[in-house]
This record gives C-alpha cells, sequence and structure tokens, in this order.
C-alpha cells in the first residue's frame, strides 16, 4: 500500500499537485511493500503505522530529507499501535496503542526519546488522538462515562478545562 498526499504541503488548492512516494522495497524509505496504515500530516512530516518489521509500530518520515527517522524508544513488541499524530516541528508523536489488552494514549519526545502512557489513570478505553500544531494539547475520546467523550489534556497527561467560550 502506497502513502500518496493530494495537495501542495504549503497549502491545499482546488488544482493541488500530488505527491508520490516510491516503493521502497528494502523497507527504509516511506512506502514499502508492508501495510502502510492512518498516516498524519504535521508540516514537514508524516507519521504513520507499518507492520513492516512485523509489528504495527509507528514511524516518522522527513518530507524535506527524504528519510525515516529512528525514534529509539518508541516501539516495543508487546504493544499495537495505531491513529499516530505529529506535532507541526515533528518533536512530539502521540498515538493510541493497546498494551496487555487495555487501551491507551502514548505521548513520545523525540529530544528526551520519553514514551510517556498519558492514560495510564485513566479507568476507560480511549482512541483517535490528535495534537495541536505546538504539542502544547493533546485530544482523544474516552469512554470514561459509558459514552464516548473528548478529553484533553497538556503533554504531562493532566487534564485540561476549557472554557466553554471557546466553542461559541
Amino acid at each position: 500500500m502506497a502513502i500518496v498526499l493530494a495537495g501542495s504541503l504549503a497549502s491545499c488548492s482546488s488544482s493541488g499537485r500530488l505527491l508520490n512516494f516510491p516503493l521502497d522495497l528494502a523497507g527504509r524509505g516511506l512506502n514499502s511493500p508492508a501495510s502502510e496504515l492512518t498516516p498524519h500530516l504535521g508540516a514537514e512530516y508524516i507519521v504513520f503505522v507499518s507492520d513492516r518489521r512485523g509489528s504495527q509500530d509507528v514511524y516518522l518520515y522527513d518530507l524535506t530529507q527524504r528519510r525515516l527517522i529512528d525514534l529509539p524508544g518508541l516501539n516495543s513488541l508487546d504493544a499495537i499501535a495505531s491513529h499516530p499524530v505529529v506535532s507541526e516541528d515533528g518533536q512530539t508523536i502521540v498515538f493510541a496503542a493497546i498494551r496487555e489488552g487495555r487501551s491507551g494514549i502514548y505521548l513520545y519526545n523525540r529530544e528526551t526519546r520519553q514514551l510517556r502512557n498519558l492514560t495510564e489513570n485513566l479507568p476507560a478505553e480511549v482512541r483517535h488522538p490528535t495534537i495541536s500544531a505546538d504539542g502544547s494539547k493533546i485530544a482523544f475520546e474516552s469512554s470514561q462515562n459509558g459514552h464516548w467523550n473528548i478529553v484533553v489534556c497538556d503533554p504531562s497527561g493532566r487534564t485540561l478545562n476549557l472554557p466553554s467560550s471557546i466553542f461559541n
């Protein structure tokens, strides 16, 4: 499966341009013979999930340098990753994962190479994270109250109480 981005990276227009990244049989590029899933574009980066190493892992591709970026400490054999997103500067990656039968929202900091479970103490299923452009807010869905609600937190996992005026 190939990842193809439609539109210009700087702006989208109706004419747009199609960016096609070639297949790399060795798995060192953006597209490989494996399944490439749920891509997310963050300025000069694409984050996605792939099973190219036999497990569902998160990958980060630098569009400027046209290469995969090493993410030490991010992927593990005991997790099934999904729905990754990346901050605009490419330094913070947030994704959903299932570990030991429990869903969680994880934050990876490329500078410190640290992985944190933001929902470790949340007694609920969680899914579909997203991150603000500057990396200061993370939103995701939570089933804590018996139905799906949106939770917003900071990178430490502390829930933010947003003023209702931002929704008006």
